[in-house]
């Protein structure tokens, strides 16, 4: 009876510290864009948000010892939320720029991304950047890749910049443009899915990038997010995500 007191005693304890564990873990606001797929997009069985990211993020919180609150935004708006401090970090494929880096706080890189070409599979004349001069181009508003394409064509003004990717993509699928422009690995997951047989990735990839979780300036957060990163490269948990999302992980990630 007394060994069986004990026992009951223990386990209550180990609820209630548990318990007070949870109640004093901060819960942070977080954002994401739901349209960049696969690394965050809405399943539409279930009404949550699934993807890359997600899984990432849930890691991190898990490991930093945080809670959090996931919103969803256009892309164009994420980085002004955190600078009003209307949120407390950003996940969504967001490039490490040093000009962003000049108003929000930036983990250390997790993913290592770049810039590609998708166009119809009936279009013979686009293989590179340069073929793009004077052609009617879908981008993302706010995005490096619209960055890009104002710096480096000639002839700028068919740069159309879509809210969010599947605006873009329809518009290509459509001919309202002759070429989408953006990153990589969304570009290369719609021609695998929605697009197969009816898009294809040209050229090669373009200003190899990183990205990064985006966290407001001065966040006491930082330290603990890449801790969590580095924990979960070390023990396997980020290979096992990326894999799922991705397919085999080159050797360099």
């Amino acid at each position: 009876m007394k060994t069986n007191w004990f026992k009951s005693l223990g386990v209550a304890l180990s609820l209630s510290l548990a318990a007070a564990s949870a109640a004093s873990a901060e819960t942070l606001r977080v954002v994401t864009d739901p349209s960049f797929v696969p690394f965050e997009m809405m399943d539409q069985k279930t009404g949550e948000m699934i993807g890359f990211d997600m899984e990432i993020i849930a890691e991190v919180a898990e490991r930093a010892g945080f809670e959090y609150d996931l919103k969803t935004m256009d892309f164009n708006g994420i980085i002004p939320a955190l600078q009003t401090g209307n949120v407390d970090i950003a996940i969504a494929g967001i490039t490490i720029t040093e000009e962003r880096e000049q108003i929000v706080d930036f983990s250390d890189p997790y993913y290592d991304s770049g810039l590609r070409i998708l166009v119809r599979n009936s279009n013979a004349q686009v293989e590179e950047l340069d073929d793009l001069e004077g052609k009617k181009i879908g981008t993302k508003i706010g995005s490096t890749s619209y960055d890009f394409l104002v710096k480096n064509l000639e002839d700028g003004d068919g740069v159309t910049p879509y809210p969010g990717s599947s605006d873009m993509y329809m518009a290509l699928m459509s001919g309202a443009v002759d070429a989408v422009f953006y990153d990589a690995p969304n570009v290369g997951y719609f021609a695998r899915t929605k697009g197969e047989g009816k898009v294809k990735t040209v050229g090669p990839l373009y200003e190899g990038q990183q990205y990064g979780i985006a966290l407001k300036q001065g966040s006491e957060w930082v330290d603990e997010v890449n801790g969590a990163l580095a924990s979960i490269r070390d023990d396997g948990t980020y290979k096992k995500i990326y894999e799922k999302w991705f397919g085999p992980m080159p050797k360099d990630q």
